[in-house]
């Protein structure tokens, strides 16, 4: 498996998007975790999860504890793996998404991810996507905070536009070590943040990559071309795309079958000709 950079920590150049397996229309847990095993057993090394990523009221960070019972119970190594987690976002359990980026917040939410991954520090987290209802200084103020007293090991945040980014960066102190922002062939519009993710050496981590849950296995167009090409799926075309925007890019691509993450993991092997990208958006 190639690798990229998370500020300090070397990961799989794709990662693991958790979400598919904790919302609407997600599998049973036995599924989930081989889910998980297979994309251990590929060389996945980058996992991402958020306490938002469930579906009833009353079962908060339902992702985080399947991705910590699968991590206890694959066989292998996993201390190379990164969780990474986000707080900020809050799903009140009517199927609506909403936000709350207060201070008290966020270290609530944030020792509540700490029990249910257990560890003593959560290796990535971010600030989930922000309120406009608190200042966005104020938020990575406490993310900052966090981060001075242990509980995180690196900081992030998503859902941010530029001005956004440069100003948590100066909060941090420069321990801005990620992006998270929706990117995809259908949803270009995060081009700024992914380039000046690409001027400062910050990893940019597209979700959605493939265009979401209902568009992903309908990539067709340039993208079939180019497969039919390789004899490869659109899927791993897709994300080989989005490697090749910059090197600090690291697509996680939503999972919820092991098929599903095996080829996406082969995607760093796949190399774009210039013919290829040409063809691509």
């Amino acid at each position: 498996m190639h690798t990229r950079r998370i500020g300090d920590i070397s990961v799989s150049a794709i990662g693991l998007g958790g979400m598919p397996m904790s919302i609407e229309g997600r599998p049973d847990e036995e599924r989930s975790i081989r889910t998980i095993h297979a994309a251990l057993d590929a060389g996945i090394t980058l996992i991402d999860t958020a306490d938002a990523y469930h579906i009833h009221a009353d079962e908060v960070g339902h992702n985080e504890t399947l991705i910590a019972r699968a991590l206890a119970s694959y066989g292998g190594d996993t201390s190379s793996v990164l969780v990474a987690t986000k707080g900020g976002h809050l799903r009140p359990g009517d199927g609506s998404w909403t936000v709350d980026g207060s201070p008290s917040h966020i270290f609530q939410a944030c020792e509540a991810s700490l029990k249910r991954l257990g560890v003593d520090a959560i290796g990535l987290y971010q600030y989930h996507r922000p309120d406009p209802h608190v200042p966005w200084a104020d938020s990575i103020g406490a993310i900052r905070d966090l981060l001075d007293a242990g509980k995180i090991r690196m900081a992030g945040v998503s859902n941010a536009n530029p001005a956004q980014i440069l100003e948590a960066r100066e909060i941090l102190g420069g321990r801005l070590v990620s992006v998270q922002n929706q990117f995809s062939p259908s949803f270009l519009s995060s081009a700024p943040e992914l380039s000046l993710c690409d001027e400062l050496g910050i990893a940019f981590l597209p979700w959605s990559p493939l265009g979401g849950i209902r568009r992903a296995g309908g990539l067709g167009g340039s993208f079939a071309t180019v497969a039919d090409r390789h004899g490869v799926s659109p899927q791993r075309v897709c994300l080989a795309w989005h490697l090749a925007k910059s090197p600090v890019v690291i697509p996680i691509p939503g999972a919820s079958r092991p098929e599903s993450i095996i080829d996406s993991a082969a995607a760093p092997e796949l190399s774009l000709t210039a013919d290829d990208l040409a063809l691509l958006p």
